[in-house]
Formats: C-alpha cells, sequence, structure tokens
C-alpha cells in the first residue's frame, strides 16, 4: 500500500502523454501543481489532471527534471530491498544477452528502471556514476545491494560528470567498497584490454560499442590483389599448398600480406585498432589527442602482441586529416601537371597518405540542442576529409554518439559530406549501442549511439 503522507504532483491537462508511452521523465513545466509536502530527492506519486494514479518517482525541484520515474506501482521506500530486486534483473538481463560475468553496462539508468545510477563492470571492480539527487540521498541503500548481488572486489565512484550540477551535486569520484586498482583488465572480443578506471574517460571505456567493434571483421583481410599478391599452387615441406607470391613470382613471407590498411581517430584506449590487428590488418595508425589515452593505448597493442602492425600518432584529428588531404592533393597535381606548371622542387607541406578503412569514433560534438549546429559542421569536415583519404572501394567507419544529432541528421550530414568530396556511399551496416545498452521504447534519449561502415567509391571511377 501506499504511504498516504506520500506527496503527489499532479500533471497539467495541456502535457502531452508521454509518461503513459514510457518516458520516465516529467518535465517541471508538465506539472500542475503539488499536493502535501515533498522532500528534494525523496519519492513522490505522480498523477494526472484528473487525479489517477499513474507511477512514482523522486523528485528535484532544482532540475528541469522535475520527477523521474522508479516505479509503476505505489512505492514508499527505495530500500535496500527494492534496489536487490531491480540489480537482479539487471543480472538476468546481463547473463542472458551478455554472458554470464562478462565485464559490461551492468546497470543503464532509466532503461533498467533507476533513473540516474550507472554501473559498469570490469572484470573484479565495478565503476559506478551517480547522476542525480534522487540517487545521490539513497547511495546507503542502493550501495550494499550492489555488493551483495554482484560481489564485487571493490567499487569506484566515477561520479566526475558536469550533468551533476543542473541537480545541484558536486563532482565527486573515490573508492566506496574495497579493493580499487586504477587499472583493470577486461576480456572483450578475445582481446584483453586494459582500462583506466580512475582517469579515463567516463568510467574508463566505452562498452556500448563492444558489438560494433566486432562488426568491423570483414573489412580487414582481401586486400593483396590490389598489391599484386596473388595465390599460386606450390611445392613445399609441407606438401602442394596455396602460397602467397608478388608479381614477380616471388613468395610473400610477411603473414598479413592480405590486410587492409587503417587509421583510427579518436582511438581512446585503442579498441579497434586492437580489434583491426585481430581480424588480419596489415598495419594501423592509432591517433588521438591525448598522450595519456595513446599511452593506454600502446600498452593494450603490446599486451596482445600487435605492437610490429601499428603506430601511434598523438594530435588532434580534424588537423591530422586535413594536413593528409593536402599532401595528397599537392602529390595530384604533381602528377596530373598539365598546363599548370608546378615547382616539384619543393618539398611536399604534408605526407599525403591513404587508407583502406578510416575509423572515426569522436566524443560527442553536441551535448545540447543549441549545439548541434556547430556539431553538424565538424563530423561533415571529420568524413569529409576521412572520405578523401580511402582508397577506392574502401571503407568509412563512424559513429556519433551525440543525441540530439538524430539519426536523420547524422546520414543527410554524411550524405553532404560525400557529396562535397565526389564521392558515393554504399551502406554496409548501421547499429546502435550494444546489448548491455537496452532502450526503452518512448524514450528517444536511449538512441543517442549511431554506427555506419560504408563503401566508399569515387564517382568518376563507376
Amino acid at each position: 500500500m501506499a504511504n498516504l503522507a506520500q506527496a503527489s504532483v499532479i500533471l497539467n491537462r495541456s502535457r502531452r502523454p508521454r509518461l503513459e508511452q514510457g518516458h520516465p521523465w516529467i518535465y517541471a513545466n508538465e506539472i500542475e501543481r503539488t499536493e502535501g509536502t515533498a522532500e528534494p530527492g525523496g519519492l513522490v506519486q505522480i498523477k494526472d489532471a484528473k487525479g489517477q494514479y499513474l507511477a512514482t518517482g523522486y523528485w528535484n525541484p532544482q532540475s528541469q527534471i522535475a520527477v523521474r520515474v522508479v516505479s509503476y506501482q505505489p512505492l514508499e521506500e527505495m530500500d535496500e530491498a527494492w534496489f536487490g530486486v531491480r540489480f537482479r534483473q539487471c543480472a538476468a538481463y546481463r547473463n542472458r544477452f551478455v554472458g554470464q560475468g562478462r565485464s559490461c553496462r551492468l546497470v543503464f539508468g532509466e532503461a533498467d528502471f533507476l533513473p540516474g545510477l550507472v554501473v559498469d563492470r570490469f572484470g573484479g571492480v565495478l565503476v559506478v556514476q551517480v547522476l542525480t539527487l534522487g540517487m545521490e540521498l539513497a547511495r546507503d541503500r542502493w550501495l550494499p545491494a550492489l555488493i551483495a548481488e554482484f560481489a564485487p572486489l571493490g567499487v569506484y565512484e566515477r561520479s566526475d560528470v558536469g550533468v551533476r550540477a543542473l541537480e545541484g551535486l558536486e563532482e565527486r569520484t573515490g573508492v566506496l567498497y574495497g579493493d580499487c586498482p586504477r587499472l583493470a583488465r577486461i576480456e572483450e572480443n578475445g582481446l584483453e584490454v586494459e582500462v583506466d578506471t580512475w582517469g579515463g574517460q567516463k568510467t574508463g571505456y566505452f562498452f556500448d560499442q563492444t558489438e560494433n567493434r566486432a562488426a568491423i571483421a570483414p573489412l580487414m583481410t582481401g586486400w593483396g590483389e590490389r598489391s599484386g599478391i596473388r595465390l599460386e599452387e606450390r611445392e613445399t615441406e609441407e606438401g602442394t599448398r596455396p602460397v602467397p607470391v608478388n608479381a614477380k613470382g616471388n613468395p610473400v613471407t610477411f603473414p598479413y600480406w592480405d590486410g587492409a590498411t587503417v587509421l583510427e581517430c579518436f582511438a581512446h584506449t585503442g579498441s579497434f585498432t586492437l580489434h583491426a590487428c585481430k581480424y588480419g590488418a596489415k598495419k594501423v595508425t592509432c591517433l588521438d589527442v591525448s598522450a595519456h589515452a595513446i599511452e593506454t593505448a600502446r600498452h593494450n597493442v603490446d599486451r596482445n602482441g600487435f605492437a610490429d602492425r601499428v603506430e601511434f600518432v598523438v594530435a588532434d584529428a580534424f588537423e591530422y586529416l586535413r594536413q593528409q588531404v593536402k599532401g595528397r592533393e599537392e602529390r595530384q597535381r604533381r602528377a596530373e601537371g598539365g598546363e599548370r606548371k608546378v615547382d616539384t622542387s619543393k618539398p611536399l607541406s604534408a605526407e599525403g597518405r591513404t587508407w583502406d578503412v578510416v575509423i572515426l569514433d569522436p566524443p560527442a560534438f553536441a551535448k545540447t540542442k543549441r549545439a548541434v549546429p556547430g556539431a553538424i559542421r565538424g563530423y561533415k569536415e571529420i568524413n569529409l576529409q576521412a572520405m578523401k583519404l580511402i582508397n577506392e572501394g574502401g571503407y568509412l567507419v563512424t559513429a556519433s554518439c551525440s543525441y540530439h544529432v538524430r539519426p536523420e541528421l547524422f546520414l543527410e550530414t554524411l550524405l553532404e559530406a560525400a557529396a562535397d568530396a565526389g564521392k558515393t556511399l554504399r551502406r554496409i551496416d548501421w547499429r546502435g549501442a550494444g546489448k548491455d545498452h537496452p532502450q526503452l521504447g518512448g524514450v528517444e534519449e536511449g538512441h543517442y549511439l549511431k554506427f555506419g561502415i560504408f563503401e566508399v567509391r569515387s564517382r568518376k571511377a563507376l
């Protein structure tokens, strides 16, 4: 039974029926009035304009999201037992769709009916983010329930995110329980990855791209023929078998002769670089503006035995791509010659390199609606430059994690970039976040990640 003393918020008649369609947020301008006394962060009943009960959520008068739904049944308290039930549901879901005990996102806020709480598992360590006042005040109830359900070696908090300010909260980090070494090791798609849980971005790693990283496997081989390498039946010590030979008929001993050349921009921990190498890439350029990120990526590459195939670059991705395009255009002008005289005695101002596959996985460019126009310019710029650097018939792997840049707008931006680059795109794959990041129906905010693989062809070659 509901607590008779529990305060209520009464919604206005003119609101859209988002709550009934599954959206767990009540905005301040949707509330007609409150009845009773509600403590900030405490539970309130949500009722429609006729006084009919709809749901229970926790209330924060300081936030534009005034109430966040935690239950569609009357609920007196989010106590330890209630959190225990929710965490068991989270565990059952991950065990079914991700795997027993796997490193992944264990709790995904609203999508797991625990708004404001995010939990990632890195081996034996859990890293949590507390984003709202309601979850901040319930810390002494959800923490023991979390420990009881998942039995971690340690729990570390990474609530160092600006969104807490909107809830009237300060940023905080630190050990909440047990032993929390800074560096954690996880296994992803057969690779060993070191994660900086204290200082890495967000909680230290982006699990939402786990399945997408595996999707690049078909792109990494099948490139040897372009280099003039073919398989030819030869007599060997093991008998007659196909042997790779070059145009002169000499055997090729490099084991990754059929692999792609790959550029990963915004590499962070080098996760796409690791997968490219695992799936057979010949050479990978791993780029990030952060020297700390590149150092982490280097450790991961060494740990998996890929050091001989990876080069590391600390640079701004926008500037690096522009410089490579500039160098390529200079080379093309020199090669074409024609009526325009080119001084070939002058050194080239940039390298002008190209790749078979370019991977773009940038951070969010738009964190608010007002930032969308600038974000679109950014997405168009990096994808335009990348397309110019992809070898004919190669592949663009590109992503956006900006919720405010909707999927249709992102695709439109890619097509505009292709038009300006004189390219035609053929869509191979289009995805969102992985299964450990479930999406609630009726909640567009959960559909934040866009991930696409496109074949890039020059219109002049078609």
